[in-house]
Order: structure tokens, then C-alpha cells, then sequence
């Protein structure tokens, strides 16, 4: 990968690189080399303060190079990445997001006129492009202005409003079986929209459908995007829930393309135990194609037992739903995902869609007249730990003096009865150190173990908090 590119595009704080003002026209005029002259192009964004100035910066090199782009405002990620799907006229979508990070944080997300990521070969032509013209470009330095936080909504165009109700229409006749013009009549739904890309779109489809809904994380301000809430903080939601007697609950993250649920009980639901419930209900319904579901490096062993008690097999792959994605078309698989709520329905849409999801895990709580917790009945979980460790730089991971030792020790320990993986974040500056096992014990001691190595010869003074599977 290169410098400009991690695993979810372009990511950075805003003004400085690579997200300055000269990198970013570069990128605009990058892609009209890439995508040809003629380029037509839809660009949308979620809640950041900064995300009109990147937007505009980056409109402006698209023009200067010849392209046209047409902008969907606050739109999430998989509903840019449908409107390229859906329209033929269309070569490309640009989402500016950061997803789950800070508001501070943005990025730069690019998807073919398949509405799929990039390749790594696209992504190298793409920066190779990228770093000559920002040489050429001549622009006065600029820095995000300090706006104030939004006071009133801003109001869709006609374009945006038009392309919201078309994808909307998309979703619920993907997602929901039934015929009915209102299948969720009755239903009090809790949603937590982390006050971002979908902070108006999710409360507005679920009430189409018939639902009540209480919602939170409705109020963008530029600033509050995913900060205690969404995807990240489902206690948030759990509690809405709870209070107000939901039927069920679910929590978006800032560009809507993660989900994690709560049942009426209040426990949380995360992407592990929506992929089982998921295969388990294709299976039933005979669409699993294969008996295959791709998870990821991280997925819980338990999800990998219980499948096979149901003779699925899971495959895995690298962390990032890119690489989930290039496996389920290897494997012409029909359901894949991650922990952190990232679900890809390929024969639906080829990206995470949170929305999306939402509406399918509702639709089999409908149609099995089952509660979330039912519906996980099958799936015993490891005990599972998740160190995430603050780092300053991000050598190889076989330079780390001591690490393969303490991993040699550690996989020694744990046999059979578990695994450690350590990996960085590809969006992040941190490395994260998963241990899990058949006792909750030998997870916490592993866990620190490798941890500490890390943490003693690259890490920054505080670690961030771990992570405990439910």
C-alpha cells in the first residue's frame, strides 16, 4: 500500500497532509486522469466541519482537469456507492468521510462505476498520478476555516433529495420480503444515527416502513459526528432502548456503512453475531450459496464452531471489507463481514451497508416472529480481547525486537484452545493485539503480554482502552 492509500482510502486530519489543500485538488484532477476526460462523477459526505472545504477543493481540481462531479451533499457511503451503480452515466463516486473516527479526522473514499472500492492497482495509479500533478499545482496555501457549528440543517438540493428517495425505495425492496406498505406497523424501533451521514435518512426510512422510532445522534453540529455514540458506543443506544421500551435497536456509524444492534433486553448484537444469524437464515431460505461465509482474521472462533455445526464453512480473510468483498466473489459466496459491523450482501450491494442490514436483520425478526437473542441461540463466543496499543510509527512487525518470542510463547500456551493475532490499524495510528481462547484468563494474560512488548518499544505514553467481546 502506498503512502497515500490505507485500507479505506485517503485518511488524515484536515489541512495537513494528505489532506491539504494542494494534495487534495491533486486528487481531483488525478481523478479525471484516471477515470478519463470526460469524467462524470457524484461526490457526498458526512457530518465533518470539513467537509464542504474538502469537497470544494476537491470539485475544483476535478473541474480544472476537464471532469464534471455532481454533489449529493450529506449522503453515507454505500448510498454514493449505490447512486454509481445505479446510474450509467455516472464513472466514478468520491465519498469525504473518516467513518467511525473523530471529527477532527476526514478522508477521501473513491469507488468505481461498479460502486466498488479501488484495487490496489487502480489505488497505485491513482497516487502515482496524484503526487505528480500536486507538483504542478499552483494554489496558495489554504487551511479548513474554523465554521462554526452547523445552527440549522442544511437543506437538500433536488438532485440529493431525489437520489435519497430513489436509494430508500432500493433498500426496502432488497431488504424486505413483504408486500405490505407499512411491514413494520407496530414496531418501536431505536436508532442511533452518531450524529452522522445518515443522521436523517435512517429515521426517515424506518418511519416510511410503518415503525415508530426513537431516535439519537440526529443533531449534527460538524463536531459531535460518532463522539459517545454510534456504532463505536452501543451503550447509547442500549440505553434508548431500554427507556423507551424499543422493540429492537440499532447504531450507524458517521458514514453509515457498520451497524451494531440491541434486543429489547438490552444486550448487543455486534457484526460476529449478525453474520451468524444472517448465514443461519440464508441457509434456512436455501440462498446461502456454497454453505460459505467470509469473515475476517478477527471473527470470533466461536462463529467459525458454530457455522460448521451447521455445515458452513467460514473463510477467512484479511481485516478491511475490501478484502472481505474480494473473497466473497472468489468463493461466489453470498454473505460476508466484520466484528465491527461492516456486512456485505453481494448480490445486494458489493460494500457494507448499515442501512442495508438493518432492514435485512429486521425483515428475518419479522418473518421468524424471533427476538435478536433467539436468533443467536446456536452461537457460543470465545472469550475475546482486543489491546489496542497507541503507536509512533508502524515498522514491520518482525522488526519489533522481542515479539516473535512472545508470540512464539503465547501460541504455545494457548494450543488449541485459542489463537493471538497482532496487526495494524489501517486508519489509525495503532496496533491492535487480539487474543482469544476457551478461558477468560489465559486471554487477559496473553493479551497484556504481547501488548506490553509493543507498547515498550513503539508505544505512545497512553494505550487505548481494550476491546472484550459480549
Amino acid at each position: 500500500m502506498g503512502r497515500l492509500f490505507g485500507t479505506d482510502g485517503i485518511r488524515g486530519v484536515a489541512g495537513e497532509y494528505p489532506l491539504d489543500a494542494r494534495t487534495i485538488v491533486a486528487c481531483g484532477m488525478a481523478l479525471v486522469r484516471v477515470f478519463g476526460r470526460t469524467a462524470r462523477m457524484l461526490i457526498g459526505r458526512d457530518t465533518r466541519e470539513s467537509g464542504p472545504w474538502i469537497e470544494g477543493l476537491l470539485a475544483e481540481g476535478v473541474r480544472a482537469a476537464g471532469g464534471e462531479i455532481t454533489s449529493a451533499g450529506i449522503f453515507t457511503t454505500p448510498g454514493i456507492a449505490y447512486a454509481v451503480r445505479a446510474h450509467a452515466e455516472l464513472e466514478a463516486g468520491v465519498v469525504i468521510s473518516a467513518s467511525h473516527n473523530p471529527y477532527r479526522d476526514n478522508g477521501i473514499k473513491v469507488f468505481s462505476a461498479l460502486g466498488m472500492k479501488l484495487d490496489d492497482a487502480q489505488e497505485a495509479l491513482l497516487e502515482q498520478e496524484i503526487e505528480a500533478l500536486a507538483r504542478t499545482v499552483d494554489i496558495e496555501p489554504r487551511s479548513p476555516e474554523a465554521s462554526t457549528r452547523m445552527e440549522r440543517e442544511p437543506l437538500p438540493t433536488p438532485e440529493a433529495e431525489h437520489l435519497a428517495a430513489e436509494y430508500l425505495h432500493f433498500l426496502r425492496e432488497r431488504a424486505m420480503s413483504s408486500s405490505e406498505k407499512r411491514p413494520l406497523a407496530g414496531w418501536r424501533v431505536g436508532i442511533d444515527g452518531a450524529h452522522g451521514a445518515a443522521y436523517r435518512l435512517a429515521p426517515r426510512l424506518l418511519e416510511e416502513l410503518g415503525a415508530h422510532v426513537e431516535a439519537i445522534g440526529i443533531t449534527p453540529d460538524g463536531r459531535n459526528i460518532n463522539h459517545g455514540c454510534g456504532s463505536l458506543y452501543p451503550d447509547a443506544v442500549r440505553h434508548l432502548v431500554l427507556e423507551r421500551r424499543c422493540d429492537v435497536g440499532f447504531a450507524l456509524d458517521g458514514d453509515a456503512d457498520r451497524v451494531v444492534f440491541v434486543n429489547r433486553a438490552g444486550e448487543i448484537f455486534d457484526g460476529d453475531d449478525v453474520l451468524y444469524i444472517l448465514a443461519a437464515y440464508l441457509q434456512e431460505q436455501g440462498r446461502l450459496r456454497g454453505d460459505v461465509v467470509v469473515g475476517t482474521e478477527m471473527t470470533n472462533l466461536g462463529v467459525e464452531h458454530a457455522l460448521a455445526q451447521r455445515g458452513i464453512t467460514l473463510v477467512r480473510t484479511k481485516v478491511g471489507d475490501r478484502y472481505v468483498l474480494e473473497q466473497l466473489l472468489a468463493q461466489h459466496a453470498s454473505l460476508g463481514g466484520e466484528p465491527s459491523g461492516h456486512i456485505i450482501l453481494p448480490e445486494i450491494s458489493p460494500i457494507g451497508d448499515g442501512l442495508l442490514t438493518a432492514l435485512f436483520v429486521l425483515n428475518v425478526m419479522r418473518e421468524t416472529g424471533r427476538d435478536l437473542a433467539e436468533l443467536r441461540a446456536g452461537l457460543l463466543r470465545y472469550p475475546q480481547q482486543i489491546v489496542n496499543v497507541r503507536v509512533r510509527e508502524k515498522p514491520p512487525l518482525e522488526t519489533i525486537p522481542g515479539l516473535a518470542r512472545a508470540l512464539a510463547e503465547v501460541r504455545a500456551r494457548l494450543g488449541e484452545r485459542g489463537r493471538v493475532i497482532v496487526r495494524y490499524s489501517g486508519t489509525e495510528p495503532v496496533a491492535r493485539v487480539m487474543v482469544e481462547a476457551d478461558s477468560e484468563e489465559l486471554v487477559q494474560e496473553a493479551a497484556a503480554t504481547v501488548a506490553d512488548v509493543i507498547r515498550r518499544h513503539l508505544g505512545e505514553p497512553d494505550a487505548l482502552p481494550s476491546e472484550k467481546s459480549r
